[in-house]
C-alpha cells in the first residue's frame, strides 16, 4: 500500500518556492502558525470556553464538537503518515537558506519554520487547518452570513497549505490530500455529533434552524481514539516510533475528551476570565510537558489525558466550584 503515494511525488511546487521573494516565503513562515497544533487548540479552546449566544445556539456543544473535529482530523494524519511512510521534500531536511537580512532571533525562528523532519504525507497542517476552520465556520452558524464564513475558512485554510509548499516541508499533493482529508472529516465529525445539516432525513425544520443545539461530541472523541489506536498499530508494525508516540497522544486526546465531556451539561455559560486564565495556564503546561516528555509515553499520556480533560471540563467548574461552601459542604 505503500506505492500508492510516491517518494518522488512533487509537481513543480519546489520550484516555484524557490521563484518567490524572500520576504513572501518569509511571511508564508508566518501564515503557517495559523495550523499549528498548538494554535489551533489553543484557539478552539478559547472558543469553546468563552463564545456566547451571539455565535451559536450552544456554543459549549459546539466548540467541543469543533475541538472533537480537529483531534479526529490528527488522528486520521497520524494513520496516514504511518500507513505511507513516505518522506518530505529534501528542502526540509536542511540547511535552511536564511535570508541574511533577518535579525539573529527572527533567523532563528525562521529557521525552526522550514526545517521539518517525519514523514510528510498528508500535510498535518493542511489537514488540521482545514477541519478547524471549516468546524468553527459551520459551527458558529450566528456570526455574519453562511458564505462569508465559508470563504474566510477557505481562505484561511488554503493560505495554510499553500504556506507548507512555499517553504518546501511539504510537495503540492500533500497539501491537496490534506485539505480534501480535513474537510471530510469535518464532516463526519459533525454529522457524528448529530448535526441536522447532515442529517436531513432525521432532522425536523426546527433543529436545522439552531443546529448546534443537541450536538454530542462524543462519538467524535472516541472515533478520534480509535483512528489513533489504529495509527499506532500502524506505526510499530513500521517501527516508526515516533508516529507511535503521535498516535499516543492522538489516544489521549480522543479519550480525554469523552470523559470530560461527561462532566458538563453543554448548556454551562461563559468560562470566567478568573478561572480561564489559571486553567489555561495548566493546560498549557501540561501540553508543553507531554511534548517534551515524549521519551516517556506514560508519562506523555497521562499529561495529555490530564490536560484535554480539563479543558473540556472547564466549562462545568464555576458551577461545581458555587455548589461547594467555603467549609466544603454542599450549598443548597
Amino acid at each position: 500500500m505503500t506505492g500508492l503515494v510516491s517518494a518522488e511525488r512533487g509537481v513543480g511546487g519546489t520550484a516555484l518556492a524557490d521563484a518567490l521573494p524572500e520576504a513572501v516565503v518569509v511571511l508564508f513562515a508566518a501564515v503557517t502558525h495559523l495550523a499549528d497544533p498548538w494554535f489551533l487548540f489553543g484557539l478552539l479552546a478559547v472558543a469553546y470556553w468563552f463564545a456566547g449566544d451571539r455565535l451559536a445556539a450552544s456554543p459549549r456543544r459546539a466548540g467541543a464538537t469543533a475541538i472533537a473535529a480537529v483531534t479526529c482530523a490528527y488522528a486520521a494524519v497520524a494513520l496516514g503518515k504511518a500507513w505511507f511512510a513516505v518522506p518530505r521534500p529534501p528542502g526540509a531536511m536542511g540547511p535552511a537558506d536564511v535570508p541574511t537580512w533577518l535579525p539573529g532571533l527572527l533567523a532563528g525562528w525562521y529557521e525552526a519554520q522550514v526545517l521539518s523532519d517525519g514523514f510528510g504525507f498528508p500535510s498535518g497542517h493542511a489537514t488540521g487547518g482545514a477541519a478547524a476552520y471549516l468546524s468553527l465556520a459551520l459551527l458558529y452558524d450566528r456570526a455574519w452570513t453562511d458564505r462569508t464564513r465559508l470563504f474566510a475558512a477557505g481562505a484561511v485554510a488554503v493560505a495554510v497549505a499553500a504556506s507548507r509548499v512555499v517553504i518546501e516541508v511539504h510537495y503540492l499533493v500533500d497539501v491537496v490530500a490534506g485539505l480534501c482529508l480535513g474537510a471530510g472529516v469535518a464532516a463526519a465529525a459533525l454529522w457524528l455529533a448529530g448535526d441536522p445539516r447532515l442529517r436531513r432525513r432525521t432532522a425536523s425544520w426546527v433543529d436545522r434552524r439552531e443546529p448546534t443545539a443537541g450536538l454530542d461530541p462524543t462519538p467524535a472523541f472516541l472515533l478520534a481514539g480509535v483512528v489513533s489506536t489504529a495509527a499506532a498499530g500502524v506505526a510499530f508494525a513500521g517501527g516508526h516510533t515516533g508516529e507511535v508516540v503521535e498516535a499516543g497522544i492522538g489516544i489521549a486526546t480522543g479519550l480525554g475528551g469523552a470523559a470530560g465531556w461527561r462532566l458538563v451539561s453543554g448548556d454551562e455559560p461563559a468560562v470566567p476570565v478568573r478561572i480561564a486564565v489559571p486553567a489555561l495556564a495548566v493546560t498549557g503546561a501540561l501540553w508543553v510537558g507531554a511534548y517534551a516528555l515524549a521519551d516517556s509515553l506514560v508519562v506523555t499520556l497521562a499529561a495529555t489525558t490530564a490536560a484535554v480533560v480539563a479543558v473540556v471540563a472547564l466549562p462545568a467548574l464555576p458551577a461545581r466550584i458555587g455548589a461547594v461552601r467555603p467549609d466544603g459542604t454542599a450549598s443548597d
